[in-house]
């Protein structure tokens, strides 16, 4: 069974820094591109930002450029997201999810597999 499990949510003041994890078991995606989504109360689910297979190409929602960075680590089946500078705009649940193919893509359409998310609650 393919799970995606993140970690590393929790509750912060505003300008503190978080780093989420998401751990995948059941199968490999080191030949997949990785993202993280996330959905604020009352709003639909948005992009983050996303990381290509090799790791080579990354990209980011432009109200988090400059303060999030996502990593991987293909030898652990595991993607991470660094926040820093928090806003209180940066609540939500926020996603993990693998493409189907190798490249950087924003569009949710194009992930197939999710973890169940974990909150992040930025207090100011």
């Amino acid at each position: 069974q393919v799970q995606l499990v993140e970690s590393g949510g929790g509750l912060v003041q505003a300008g503190e820094s978080l780093r989420l994890s998401c751990a995948a078991s059941g199968r490999t995606f080191s030949g997949n591109a990785m993202g993280w989504f996330r959905q604020a109360p009352g709003k639909e689910r948005e992009f983050v930002a996303a990381i290509s297979w090799s790791g080579g190409r990354t990209s980011y929602a432009d109200s988090v450029k400059g303060r999030f960075t996502i990593s991987r680590d293909n030898a652990k089946n595991t993607v991470y997201l660094q926040m820093a500078s928090l806003k209180r705009e940066d609540t939500g649940v926020y996603y993990c999810a693998a493409a189907r193919g190798p490249g950087v893509i924003t569009t949710p359409q194009a992930y197939d597999y999710w973890g169940q998310g974990a909150q992040v609650t930025v207090s100011s």
